[in-house]
């Protein structure tokens, strides 16, 4: 990326790309957040931190915290494990959705795996068919693909 067009992006459109953006800066009431350079209430990271810090230094009572900031106290007590699983890393938000191939259990997989001949093209259309015929389970052929390759390293 060029230094002239990484200069045009701000902390917002960088803290929207990296999934760490606030959606709501105006629930965070604790003062510091307001008019400050280094406080920002759009991003998530620093919030929650700045929360679990006025519980555990400060000793604020967690329903204090929680409406302070702006979030709910399960999300409070969920920060507060992946910070003390993680650290700081632990606050940055995970994406939503699947983690991963969530059809393909170690059933499918060997199956898949015995209807492959090593060192033979990965038929992945045909495979699909064999799935949805034998196994009733629709996958797409590329899941086939990317999971016997996968499984090969």
């Amino acid at each position: 990326m060029s230094a002239k067009y990484e200069s045009k992006r701000t902390k917002m459109d960088v803290l929207i790309e990296e999934g760490t953006f606030n959606p709501t800066p105006e629930k965070v009431r604790d003062p510091k957040f307001r008019g400050s350079e280094f406080f920002d209430p759009h991003d998530a990271v620093q919030v929650k931190y700045e929360m679990l810090r006025r519980v555990s230094i400060d000793k604020v009572s967690v329903t204090e915290a929680s409406d302070e900031y702006g979030v709910s106290r399960p999300t409070y007590y969920q920060a507060k494990v992946n910070f003390d699983m993680a650290g700081i890393a632990g606050l940055v938000p995970t994406k939503p959705g699947p983690r991963g191939p969530h059809k393909i259990d170690d059933k499918v997989l060997a199956f898949l795996q015995a209807q492959t001949a090593p060192g033979e093209p990965v038929r992945a259309r045909e495979l699909a068919k064999l799935l949805r015929q034998e196994l009733d389970i629709e996958l797409h052929p590329r899941s086939i693909e990317r999971v016997l390759k996968k499984s090969d390293t």
